[in-house]
């Protein structure tokens, strides 16, 4: 931990967020220039354990801030580059950010952050991070905006600062170098005044010296923005928007790359290769962003005005995913995918170049794959899969399209996992971890098929090698924070699971398993304001909802516990604890038969000792004597050293 280290005191920092400077983390990048030369010098070992956040925030600082874990992928060419980021991985980088700023010693520091409204998505969860990370007493964050964003923060507009490398005193000119940022309308006024030819070379200049300060986060914000204006928007112009698109991508700056993708596409020559990559890069974006309607008019829009068949193959397989892959399961339409796949699976079948045949073919068999398991068909998943590592091995060279082989071992695992076959599944998966070691979600996969197979210390060390591997993985401390509550450490699950919501709180499940825990411990009001929180998220979810029916039971409101058990009941009929504690209710309340039936359907769904000795004691008060015993002498079978159901047992007979 460093000591003392100060950011610039008062007149405080003042970092632009205007995205049409450096685009994604313009604010966030240029608070990493600031700290982390400072931070090289006095703990080059917390640079280091931060490296891929920074990176990915602050582009600049590459050449002084080594990968130390890199992924394979960024070392592969344009076209083997298939896997997109996780959704949520900038939450990964914010909190990752958060807790770099937090380890290399900054201290009672204020910094102003302008033009908060017209900040990029990256920008706004990093200033979100910040501010329900950060007591306000070590870090204060001033955002300024002449707008008030989505509510997030309010503040007046304090502070006008131009990203320039000059001051022009021409107002047109002050516009142009301010990079379309200047909020001045006298400014924009004498820029729209300047005739077009005159206002395209002011353009090319900027981004002319823009490139030539060697600052690579200049080419995701005013570089394009200046290029797409300047002389030669359909060539220059779709070249810098595509180099700032496919950095969004690669990196999971999804709004970014959908907004440079859309402008692109205003410019490119439809037909043109970089026309079908915009196509391509940008209907991703949009359906990463749930923006499906509009990826969709894209693919159809590649269809209409393209005569290449790589081209169709590659808009039908998208379309189908759009209707395999949307995350309400009622929405997903798997008939239409299907048709779409067959679709794409016979235009990729008749590619004529060999090694581009096998790629595109096996990856439109694994999309079928994915629409199948998802239809129910695992085993007709499985033989697809099959098929496109039979291709792989076939028909491609031994050193191409490693991500593709990894990604259809893995996906062989979870289909051979779900088929009842663990050993072969963990060879699956042992062998795409050895395609890339770096990636960390195939050791969360490998973890949970050991824990699984009944061996939670190496399921440990693979969760934990996950979160090394990562930025602040919130599903790595989910997932080991599992296998200790399974393996009864209360207390090392606890804290996994508040620092998962830490990172993340909106992460229902660990509301859900922090709820039921905190019942376990006693600490009811603390449970209470879990499950709030939790359907805050998730109106009457079953599994809050049955957490709250035993809080309200333990406090003795009975018959509002009663309304929530009979919610979650309703929303999930197989949940036995709801059954179980329900159960109980009915027997307080002299409902012995309810009490009976409840127990009863929590036992077809699940044989346990305390159900059986539970439904014994009712049957008992029932005066049913001969079922009391055969249920406790089911319990004493299930549980032989049970002292209470051992007495029991010797007393009815």
């Amino acid at each position: 931990m460093l000591s003392g280290l100060r950011l610039p005191s008062w007149p405080a920092p003042v970092f632009d967020a205007h995205r049409r400077l450096r685009g994604p983390y313009t604010f966030g990048g240029s608070l990493l220039r600031v700290l982390v030369p400072v931070a090289l010098e006095r703990s080059p070992d917390v640079v280091a354990e931060h490296d891929i956040e920074i990176r990915a925030a602050a582009p600049d600082l590459h050449d002084r801030v080594p990968a130390r874990r890199q992924l394979l992928d960024t070392r592969l060419s344009e076209e083997e580059r298939i896997l997109v980021p996780a959704p949520r991985r900038t939450l990964r980088i914010a909190n990752g950010i958060t807790e770099f700023i937090r380890d290399c010693g900054v201290i009672s520091a204020t910094i102003v952050v302008d033009n908060v409204h017209e900040a990029d998505e990256t920008d706004r969860e990093l200033l979100a991070t910040l501010v329900r990370r950060f007591d306000p007493r070590r870090l204060t964050i001033v955002a300024c905006s002449s707008k008030a964003p989505d509510d997030l923060f309010h503040g007046r507009r304090i502070v006008s600062e131009l990203s320039t490398l000059g001051e022009p005193e021409n107002l047109a000119a002050r516009y142009v170098v301010s990079d379309g940022t200047l909020d001045d309308p006298r400014a924009m006024a004498a820029y729209r005044a300047v005739p077009p030819a005159e206002r395209a070379r002011m353009h090319d200049r900027r981004a002319d010296e823009l490139a030539a300060t060697g600052e690579p986060s200049w080419s995701l914000g005013a570089i394009p923005y200046h290029r797409e204006h300047g002389s030669d928007p359909s060539g220059a112009g779709v070249e810098a928007l595509w180099t700032a698109l496919d950095h969004c991508m690669r990196e999971g700056f999804l709004e970014a790359a959908a907004d440079l993708g859309l402008r692109g596409l205003r410019l490119a020559h439809p037909g043109a290769r970089r026309w079908w990559n915009l196509i391509q890069g940008t209907a991703t974006a949009l359906a990463g962003l749930g923006r499906r309607d509009e990826a969709r008019e894209l693919y159809e829009r590649a269809r209409r005005s393209s005569l290449d068949a790589e081209v169709h193959s590659a808009s039908a397989y998208g379309t189908a995913m759009l209707d395999a892959r949307h995350p309400d399961p009622a929405r997903r339409d798997l008939g239409r995918a299907q048709g779409w796949i067959n679709e794409a699976i016979a235009i990729s079948g008749l590619l004529p170049d060999r090694p581009v045949r096998a790629f595109k073919l096996g990856f439109d068999l694994n999309g079928k794959a994915l629409i199948e398991m998802r239809g129910g068909h695992a085993d007709r998943a499985l033989t697809l899969v099959e098929a496109a590592i039979k291709l792989a091995e076939t028909d491609l060279p031994p050193e191409r399209h490693l991500i593709h082989r990894m990604v259809l071992r893995a996906n062989r695992a979870q289909l051979l996992g779900m088929l009842g076959d663990p050993a072969e599944a963990l060879a699956d998966l042992d062998t795409a971890i050895e395609i890339d070691p770096a990636y960390p979600d195939y050791y969360l996969d490998r973890g949970n098929l050991l824990f699984q197979m009944g061996r939670p210390d190496a399921a440990l060390a693979d969760y934990e090698r996950a979160i090394r591997l990562s930025p602040p993985l919130p599903e790595g401390y989910y997932n080991r924070a599992q296998l200790l509550l399974a393996t009864g450490d209360l207390d090392g699950a606890r804290a996994d699971l508040d620092h998962v919501l830490e990172l993340d709180p909106e992460y229902l499940d660990a509301y859900i398993n922090r709820a039921g825990l905190l019942v376990q411990l006693g600490l009811d009001e603390q449970a209470r304001a879990d499950v709030v929180a939790g359907l805050a998220l998730a109106p009457g979810n079953p599994h809050l909802s049955c957490v709250l029916g035993q809080v309200e039971a333990a406090a003795g409101h009975l018959p509002e516990a009663r309304a929530a058990f009979d919610v979650a009941l309703t929303g999930a009929p197989t949940l036995v604890p709801a059954w179980a504690n329900r159960a109980m209710l009915r027997y307080e309340a002299g409902d012995l038969q309810g009490a009976v039936s409840d127990l009863t359907q929590a036992i077809e769904l699940q044989e346990d000792a305390a159900l059986y000795f539970n439904r014994a004691i009712a049957l008992r008060d029932l005066g049913r004597t001969a079922e009391t015993v055969r249920d406790l002498r089911r319990a004493h079978e299930l549980d032989p050293e049970d002292p209470d159901i051992d007495t029991a047992l010797r007393e009815a007979t």
